[in-house]
């Protein structure tokens, strides 16, 4: 009689803590810094540091949070420089505060995707 390995747990065993590429902590972290981010600025760029570092490594429906950062990241640099530049004319004025706005909403629904465990539906969209 030959022995065999036992089948692999289905619902996995508690004392086996999960793999560290499903950790959702990372992605947690992003969002968090880029919140912080709209009161300093510097911590949203180790945000977008740490979503490139964690990209390759992480599951696809983590790696849509990843996408997701990385983009909110460079659209609202793009569109705090454009209001940087209109503030001598005055719109500046009110785009500036509205990218702050677009980029915490952004935050808030990818916390709330991410901490409901799911891939954030559309990563690439400009909006939201």
């Amino acid at each position: 009689m030959s022995q065999t390995d036992p089948a692999p747990n289905p619902t996995g065993d508690p004392a086996v803590p999960p793999a560290l590429q499903d950790d959702k902590t990372m992605p947690l972290v992003v969002y968090v810094l880029y919140l912080v981010g709209l009161f300093n600025g510097l911590t949203a760029v180790v945000g977008v540091i740490l979503a490139y570092a964690s990209k390759a490594a992480a599951p696809e429906w983590i790696q849509s949070h990843y996408i997701f950062q990385i983009r909110t990241f460079w659209l609202s640099l793009l569109f705090a420089v454009i209001g940087c530049v209109l503030l001598p004319i005055g719109i500046g004025f009110v785009i500036l505060p509205a990218v702050g706005i677009w980029m915490a909403v952004r935050c808030i629904l990818g916390l709330s995707w991410l901490l409901k465990g799911q891939a954030y539906p559309t990563p690439r969209n400009w909006m939201i």
